[in-house]
């Protein structure tokens, strides 16, 4: 079993603040960005290469059902996580601040790895095949898998997961930037 490195009152009081942390980032994107043609051309590619990953990890989670494997969850434990890093980092790169995206960082650090320490406890409880995934699946960068389970995508599953939330989250902040940058 992997070390705690956050108590579980400190991920708990984290992971009520995932929401309210969430509303600062939208009002410190909007008044902190300086976005350009340029930082959108390179930020933008960045957050959607992010949003697949996210897209393509929702696919394969059926949630508190089975433990996911297949996907990028064979490369990596938390590619959900993975993408909003990556969406975070490119809207950051996009806005042109370097300060939103200390703040990204920041966030990420302080309330999402304590959030991720607390669901993987809650994964070790429901699923006894957690300790072995964990073992040779890396938390946060990809290892190149063993054996690459052959369950496809599901379109139900990325519904279900709600995913396209992201989307749309992404495409408000793009055409905010886009309009911006004007």
């Amino acid at each position: 079993m992997s070390g705690v490195i956050f108590s579980k009152s400190y991920s708990d009081f984290v992971a009520r603040l995932r929401v309210p942390a969430g509303f600062l980032m939208v009002a410190a994107f909007a008044w902190f960005s300086e976005p350009a043609a340029r930082s959108l051309e390179i930020g933008v590619p960045v957050s959607l290469a992010g949003l697949a990953l996210r897209a393509w990890a929702a696919g394969h989670l059926a949630k508190n059902c089975t433990l996911a494997t297949s996907g990028p969850y064979a490369w990596l434990r938390n590619p959900l996580y993975i993408g909003t890093l990556l969406v975070a980092l490119g809207l950051a790169i996009a806005s042109r601040s370097a300060g939103l995206a200390v703040l990204f960082g920041a966030v990420f650090l302080l309330v999402y790895l304590p959030v991720v320490e607390l669901e993987e406890q809650h994964l070790r409880k429901l699923f006894p095949e957690y300790e072995a995934y964990a073992a040779r699946v890396a938390r946060f960068w990809p290892t190149w898998p063993a054996v690459r389970p052959r369950e496809k995508f599901r379109f139900a599953l990325y519904r279900k997961n709600q995913e396209y939330q992201a989307l749309a989250g992404f495409l408000v902040g793009f055409l905010f930037l886009l309009w911006k940058a004007r």
